[in-house]
C-alpha cells in the first residue's frame, strides 16, 4: 500500500495554503492522494471547500492535535479543459 504524498503548510495562511496545495496536486497523477497539514482554522475549512470546488475529491479533514488539521485529498481523475488557456489559443 502506498502512502499519500504530504505537504506541511503549518505557519501558512490563506490564500497561500490553497495555492500551494493546488500546485502540489498539479504535480501528481490523476487519482493520487495528498495529505495537507495546516495549523490555521480558516485554512482547515476553506482549503477543502476550494479543492472540492476545483474538482478534486476531499476524503477527510481531521483534527490531529490542538490547532492542527490534516486534509486528505485525491487529485481529480481527468484534467479540466478550462483549467488553463494560453494567449496563443485565443482567436480573433
Amino acid at each position: 500500500m502506498t502512502t499519500p504524498d504530504a505537504l506541511d503548510l503549518r505557519g501558512e495562511v490563506c490564500p497561500y495554503t490553497f495555492l500551494k496545495a493546488t500546485l502540489s496536486l498539479e504535480a501528481l497523477a490523476p487519482g493520487a492522494r495528498l495529505r495537507v497539514l495546516v495549523d490555521n482554522e480558516t485554512a482547515a475549512m476553506d482549503v477543502p471547500r476550494s479543492l472540492a470546488g476545483a474538482g478534486h475529491r476531499v476524503h477527510a479533514v481531521e483534527s490531529v492535535g490542538p490547532g492542527t488539521w490534516v486534509i486528505e485529498v485525491e487529485k481529480a481523475g481527468q484534467p479540466s479543459a478550462t483549467s488553463t488557456s494560453s494567449p496563443s489559443s485565443r482567436t480573433g
